[in-house]
């Protein structure tokens, strides 16, 4: 009995964290193979760590309330964008140009969180697929305003940014003015490896946050419906006006995390950069470790790590390994798109195979 207890544990534990054990293996097996040194890659892991963590923090409520992997989040980012464009217009530069294009992101990102939120509770039990589609149809209006309205109704004065014929934002919008100013502002070089001090800082607030949080009236509240709809409706949880608001916060998040992400690039590629946004977040996050179901701050960080490496590694792997370096790159989008598909697959898996097993528990048959 202990023997068969133990045996599933260990398979358990496998099967939770199959996605990870896989990303470490590639990993050890490329890196050598890609023959960079190691001061070079713990650079790129600490500016990617900074660039992208915030993004992916911002799926956890979401999961902490049952509503699964926020694929709406790309509605923060495009709110984020724009108001970067607006900024980068203004010649607002420095910590005071990401602050105004913060404060600007706000109101809209509270605007497309609560329609977002407000349809999810229309679509229970197909928040993901659902948030997913929505994600495209805002994209189309997001497209509309910054082809269109940009420079035709709304003032744009500066010409580097609008198109030849007048209106409309060019397809790259340079924001040299902010670039790094978050990252860099307290500077800090360990053997010639700058560590972007000011971002983790932002990003360990938040952390610090989001475990205050769970410990909330309002966090409990999240918890309790993300595991019983009915029961907490029972207990006098307003459960769809909780729903709303953890997609809200995640949301208006996204636009804050896409505007470190962007700073950090210092260019914005104004009809593509958000398209992204969602899926390589979601996709760290599930390498991490994390489920539909469950999620946690290790699993947001081993994920930025792990899917990262592979990032950066692949390309220089293949092309050592068999003269190509485009199938480094044909890997990595294979990778992001698939190990969001092959996550949700096991974890269906699992659930299947633990209710299983649970029901023989219960019979006295194993």
């Amino acid at each position: 009995m202990k023997k068969r207890e133990a045996a599933f544990n260990l398979k358990r534990f496998l099967m939770a964290n199959i996605v990870p054990i896989i990303f470490i293996l590639l990993s050890i097996f490329a890196i050598p193979i890609s023959q960079f040194s190691a001061s070079y890659l713990i650079q790129e892991m600490l500016i990617r760590l900074a660039r992208n963590s915030f993004l992916v923090l911002s799926l956890l409520i979401p999961i902490i309330a049952g509503m699964g992997l926020n694929f709406g989040m790309v509605l923060g980012a495009m709110a984020g964008q724009i108001g970067l464009i607006l900024v980068s217009d203004w010649k607002v530069i420095g910590l005071p140009g990401m602050a105004l294009a913060a404060i600007i992101s706000t109101p809209l990102a509270i605007a497309l969180g609560w329609m977002c939120g407000a349809i999810l509770n229309k679509a229970k039990g197909r928040e993901m697929v659902t948030s997913y589609i929505l994600g495209f149809f805002v994209n189309g209006l997001y497209q509309l305003v910054v082809l269109y309205l940009f420079g035709y109704l709304v003032p744009i004065r500066s010409p580097e940014l609008v198109l030849s014929r007048g209106y409309g934002i060019r397809n790259a919008v340079n924001l040299l003015g902010i670039r790094n100013c978050l990252d860099y502002c307290i500077p800090l070089t360990i053997h010639g490896i700058k560590i972007p001090l000011g971002t983790f800082i932002v990003i360990a607030v938040f952390s610090f946050f989001i475990i205050w949080f769970r410990r909330t009236k309002l966090g409990q509240d999240m918890r309790a419906v993300g595991q019983d709809m009915e029961v907490a409706r029972s207990a006098g949880i307003p459960v769809e006006r909780t729903r709303l608001i953890s997609i809200l916060i995640s949301t208006v998040l996204a636009a804050y995390g896409q505007i470190i992400f962007l700073q950090n690039i210092g260019t914005l590629n104004t009809y593509n950069s958000h398209e992204q946004a969602g899926m390589f977040a979601i996709a760290a996050l599930l390498v991490g470790g994390a489920s539909v179901a469950k999620a946690t701050l290790p699993n947001v960080f081993v994920g930025v790590i792990l899917f990262h490496l592979m990032f950066v590694v692949s390309p220089m792997a293949g092309k050592y390994l068999i003269g190509q370096a485009q199938l480094g790159e044909y890997f990595r989008v294979f990778v992001s798109y698939g190990v969001v598909a092959v996550a949700l697959v096991i974890y269906e898996w699992r659930r299947a195979r633990e209710r299983a097993y649970a029901r023989r528990m219960f019979r006295g048959e194993a």
